[in-house]
Parts: structure tokens; sequence; C-alpha cells
């Protein structure tokens, strides 16, 4: 499992003093809070490849106007595109739970078939959420995230255990 997990992109500069407007990626809500410490990917040459969120101020539940230590205006033009990455261990472990986006790496189990394979990631769809499960043998399954299927998830483990339908494994 990786250390980092990508959480926000940096939209857009928002003006010369070094402000970005940063959304949540991959389905999360804004993550980023004042003290964090982030990595800028890809990184660019000559800008910051690191840095600490100085102030947040939110402009809705998945976006905000961030500033970052030792990045002015400038450099704000120049990550502009760039994603956040944050600890993976700075993030609180009830989110886990809430959040599937975040399982990305982790070892899907059924109650039934045992290890299914790992979660690659996660599709986001009108009706409900799927996660994407690679399995060993390179194919791929999409179990719904519903409660009725998920059971648990389990952060120190890496673990999300299910009960999947009947021939869900067979399409």
């Amino acid at each position: 499992m990786r250390a980092w997990i990508d959480v926000a992109v940096l939209a857009k500069p928002k003006n010369l003093d070094g402000r970005l407007v940063v959304r949540g990626t991959a389905g999360l809500p804004f993550l980023l809070e004042a003290g964090d410490e982030v990595a800028f990917v890809p990184p660019q040459t000559d800008l910051p490849r690191r840095a600490v969120v100085k102030s947040v101020n939110e402009i809705d539940d998945r976006s905000a106007e961030v500033v970052f230590e030792g990045v002015d205006g400038e450099a704000a033009h120049g990550l502009a595109g760039c994603h956040c990455l944050i600890r993976r261990d700075a993030l609180g472990e009830s989110l886990y739970e809430e959040e599937p986006a975040l399982w990305e790496g982790w070892t899907l189990i059924d109650a039934e078939a045992g290890a299914v394979g790992k979660v690659t990631g996660l599709v986001s769809n009108p009706g409900q959420d799927l996660l994407e499960v690679e399995r060993p043998d390179g194919g791929t399954v999409l179990v719904p995230v519903v409660d009725e299927i998920v059971r648990e998830v389990d952060s120190e483990s890496c673990t999300v255990s299910a009960v999947l339908p009947q021939g869900l494994l067979d399409l």
C-alpha cells in the first residue's frame, strides 16, 4: 500500500499572491487542513515539491482557496494542474470507513470465497458507487458499495470484508 494518497488537485491560481483554488479528487470531500504536509505531483522543475498548508478558506464541500507556505504567485501558476498527496497515516481512522475512494490498494475479502483481489479504484455512478477490484487472474470485478455487501472496513489490515451476491465473481 502506498504511503501517500492523492486527495486534491490544484485547479487554478486565485490571484498573484499565491492562493490556489484546490478541489478534492477521486470522489473525496475536501480533506486538506492548515498544518497538513503535502507533496505536489508531478514534480515541477524549480518549484516546491512539498509544502505545508498555511490556510484554508472553504468554497464548498469539495473545494477551497488554499495558501501553502513557501508558494508565491509565480509558483502557484506553475503548480496549477498538479495533484496534492497527503500521508495516508495523517488521515483520521473514521474517514477510511466513510470514504471508499481511500480503499485503493486494499484487499477485498468475501465471506465465502476469501481474498477476491486488490481494490484498484472507485467508479462513481448516480445510483451507487462500485469498487473496482483486480483479481489475481488479471480480471476485474465491480462490487457495489452498499451496506448489504460491504460489511466491515479495517484500516489496520487494509481489508474490506464483504458478502458478495451469488454469481458476482462468475461474471
